[in-house]
């Protein structure tokens, strides 16, 4: 009895059929990436690396799972995971916002974490695999590109990989050192080491992570400070001197004493907060603390100090500070600005212009120092200067609701003066 004949096509044909749909199916992938790189914000934009299936590993596959599709010859064999995109992005963070993001944009099929049950010992890596299906009007579009191919599956599907700079990293050298090889190391020094750089990109990732959040609160904790200290300065300027309290408090729980970051961010949300003194008296102990050498450090926290200071009208110690601050720091443009704003209040108008001026030369393109100097120009009668100051500004994107009394205020000027 002879054994079943198997009519398996040959290699070649296989590869014939794979690339006719080459095209087809890059065609698709740059649709989904395109769509990806215009759609998905995250706080650092992440970077993409797309691929169709190589034949070989096609090949592999289909003899693998594919088997009973094989004497159909006149049509594409066709695999989920044909179509792959990595998207690689700076923080953990990022991951969920992309998932996020990318479940508005495409329907899922299937989101699964690889990796994420594997022992602490074992060497692979956390990777987040979202499996989408391809709009049909994408697949209609291409139908009628390639009308001489018949669509390979009747949903479309590509697999969207999101890791992390160093997973991505740690993915890549796996390949080679493992999968690429079909070796994984039994020795047990060489599993451990293996094993130790995998702890090592995790907990780089997580650091990493963790000084973002830092980064993020203190964000958020001096762009309040900043906006207090403008608000301030308007009243001010415009003679209305009674102290305001700032009604937000206990937006972040203030870091236990202990590093200069600790300390700043304390005495940032102290100073938010309203409580003046205090945020001097840690900003004081940060200087005192600080080795004259670490000349970036001692310009910032003058800075800070130098604001806490104008809260208290204490304008005469928020200049000092501001001068030592930019002693340490000479291209500081914002420092410059805050100094002009203090002078400009206490009537040194020679002196704020010169400050602005010093700001602008470092940094021309700044709206609102523009529009400040005008202001100051004009108390000293230099209308001409006022009015291209805040033409300036309100090409800068000054608005104009803002602008509008002083431009009121020169144009009588200039009125009178005709």
């Amino acid at each position: 009895m002879s054994a079943e004949k198997i009519n398996i096509p040959s290699k070649n044909i296989l590869r014939q059929n794979y690339e006719v749909y080459n095209p087809y199916f890059t065609d698709i992938m740059q649709f989904v990436v395109d769509t990806l790189k215009t759609k998905v914000k995250l706080s650092s934009q992440p970077t993409y690396k797309s691929r169709v299936k190589s034949f070989e590993s096609y090949y592999k596959k289909v003899l693998r799972l594919k088997s009973d599709q094989l004497e159909e010859t006149n049509r594409m064999i066709y695999l989920t995971d044909m179509m792959g995109i990595r998207m690689i992005c700076a923080f953990m963070e990022d991951i969920n916002f992309a998932v996020d993001q990318i479940k508005n944009l495409f329907e899922i099929k299937e989101v699964e974490v690889k990796g994420s049950q594997k022992k602490f010992s074992e060497f692979g890596y956390e990777s987040t695999h979202v499996l989408i299906k391809i709009p049909q009007e994408v697949s209609d579009e291409l139908n009628s590109k390639y009308p001489e191919l018949e669509p390979p599956s009747n949903e479309l599907v590509c697999e969207i990989q999101i890791r992390t700079i160093l997973q991505d990293a740690w993915a890549e050298v796996e390949h080679e050192l493992i999968y690429k090889t079909e070796f994984n190391p039994f020795d047990i020094p060489l599993r451990r080491k293996l094993a130790s750089i995998n702890a090592s990109l995790t907990l780089a990732d997580i650091t990493f992570q963790e000084i973002r959040d830092y980064q993020n609160k203190l964000q958020r904790e001096m762009e309040e400070r900043r906006k207090s200290f403008y608000l301030m300065a308007d009243d001010l300027l415009n003679e209305k001197v009674e102290k305001k309290e700032d009604s937000q408090i206990n937006r972040i729980t203030p870091f236990v004493q202990g590093t200069i970051d600790d300390m700043l961010l304390q005495a940032i949300s102290a100073h938010n907060q309203g409580n003046l003194q205090q945020a001097v008296d840690i900003y004081s102990k940060i200087i005192e603390a600080t080795p004259e050498s670490e000349k970036n450090i001692i310009a910032v926290i003058r800075k800070h100090r130098g604001m806490a200071y104008f809260s208290m009208n204490n304008f005469d110690s928020a200049i000092e500070d501001f001068d030592i601050s930019l002693e340490y720091d000479p291209k500081a443009f914002r420092t410059y600005y805050y100094k002009g704003i203090v002078c400009s209040i206490q009537k040194k108008y020679d002196l704020a212009i010169e400050s602005f001026t010093k700001s602008l030369e470092i940094n021309k393109f700044q709206a609102h120092t523009n529009f400040r100097r005008a202001m100051a120009y004009y108390e000293i009668g230099e209308y001409e200067k006022s009015m291209n100051d805040l033409d300036v500004a309100l090409k800068l994107g000054m608005k104009p609701e803002e602008c509008k009394v002083l431009q009121e205020k020169l144009t009588k000027k200039f009125g009178m003066s005709m």
